[in-house]
């Protein structure tokens, strides 16, 4: 069993020299790297031809994919037309996720709306089975969905919310971004205890099946003292900015798991995706 690793759409270093994204999967591979998430964050506007024939790249270079779905997805707004309109972002990128034969999508929970935490994760709640009865309805089922571990402080999606969320179904997976949860955390979830503990804790909640194949986000954030995450960083940055990412490679060596770890750093993505594979692999038993 091994993780994977790759880039959260197209760093700097590709976009320099290729127009599109179809020729992501074979960079990819000859970059060194396993996997490759496309984005969708702002709507899906990809068509059915362009997801298939990426597919296909994708597969004959080895590469497996996910799918980020839109940005605007908020599971905790009760508003019948609002949950109609996340079934509907969540379907569309689940159809563009099955003709590229990605295998996961990921959404994120949403936003407080000015109730209470707990208000807003029973919402939530409620929403996330009509969003998975929807994608069943439509074909959907075989595509795991992953709630995403957000940033800002007045997001919801802590990791406890995540992993609740993941109880509603064993297909669902949960996204965890390290990076989020340091910056909501101004810093403090960070190190070998926190990050220990933290995958005791997905363990815990979901079997060490789902807990041993997650999904995840990293990178540095900046974060702020009210809001909390403020923007990506890259590993290159000499602010102090974390995570640190060589403690949770060194725990998911020992634990011998397999998640796949799609890189956010701001442009330098595929880069930074490869440093953490390498260090990862220094830990791997001969």
């Amino acid at each position: 069993m091994s993780a994977k690793f790759g880039p959260a759409g197209n760093s700097e270093s590709f976009s320099n020299i290729h127009k599109s994204s179809l020729a992501a999967p074979k960079w990819i591979a000859e970059f060194g790297l396993d996997c490759y998430e496309y984005q969708c964050g702002k709507g899906v506007h990809v068509g059915e031809e362009t997801c298939r024939k990426l597919g296909e790249n994708a597969r004959a270079a080895g590469i497996s994919l996910s799918l980020h779905a839109p940005y605007f997805i908020n599971l905790a707004n009760p508003d019948p037309e609002a949950v109609q309109k996340t079934i509907g972002y969540v379907t569309a990128a689940c159809q563009a996720a099955a003709w590229m034969g990605a295998e996961r999508v990921v959404i994120h929970s949403g936003a407080l709306m000015k109730r209470s935490r707990r208000e807003a994760q029973e919402i939530a709640l409620k929403t996330l089975p009509q969003v998975i009865r929807a994608c069943d309805g439509q074909g959907f089922a075989h595509i795991a969905l992953c709630p995403e571990t957000m940033g800002k402080i007045n997001q919801l999606g802590d990791l406890d919310e995540v992993l609740e969320l993941c109880t509603l179904d064993e297909r669902l997976l949960p996204c965890i971004d390290f990076g989020h949860l340091y910056a909501r955390s101004l810093g403090a979830d960070d190190g070998p205890e926190v990050f220990e503990r933290m995958l005791d804790r997905v363990e815990e909640v979901l079997g060490p099946d789902r807990a041993g194949r997650f999904h995840s986000h990293f990178s540095h954030i900046e974060f702020t003292p009210k809001g909390g995450e403020k923007c990506h960083r890259t590993f290159a940055d000499d602010g102090g900015f974390g995570p640190d990412w060589t403690p949770l490679a060194q725990e998911i060596a020992r634990r011998n798991w397999s998640p796949t770890f799609i890189c956010e750093s701001a442009g330098t993505q595929a880069e930074d995706a490869l440093e953490m594979k390498k260090i990862y692999q220094g830990f791997l038993p001969e």
